[in-house]
């Protein structure tokens, strides 16, 4: 069975690029996608993804700030967070508040992959 996959990010570029990279794969279905952390939420609450991707630095509601409002919404989905090179610290926090992994942008397809396999088991 093919896992749900919600992606957040608000460049639709990279939300493009983690689509086709898991579209190859062909054992994900892309659920559905947000710009933002508020309509993160909203999706999370309606969809119950297996699998959230979500970006850190986004407008209106950053991912950290976000995150644990998902983990309530939708609380058996992984949360995955993305973030550009140094943003460690908000890496860490976002562990703490329930993310179970993340990746660094650029993404690259390995490290994607072990990351969902990481957090599925």
């Amino acid at each position: 069975m093919a896992l749900r996959v919600l992606i957040v990010d608000d460049a639709i570029f990279m939300r493009t690029v983690l689509k086709k990279m898991l579209a190859e794969e062909g054992n994900f279905e892309i659920v559905g996608e947000a710009n933002n952390g508020v309509e993160a939420i909203a999706k999370a609450k309606e969809l119950q993804p297996d699998i959230i991707t979500l970006d850190i630095t986004m407008p209106e509601m950053d991912g950290v700030t976000a995150l644990p409002e998902i983990v309530k919404a939708s609380p058996n989905t992984k949360v995955i967070m993305c973030s550009a090179m140094g943003q460690q610290p908000m890496v860490i926090e976002a562990i703490k508040n329930g993310a179970k992994d993340f990746i660094v942008k650029p993404f690259q397809k390995a490290r994607v992959l072990q990351a969902i396999e990481n957090v599925m088991k």
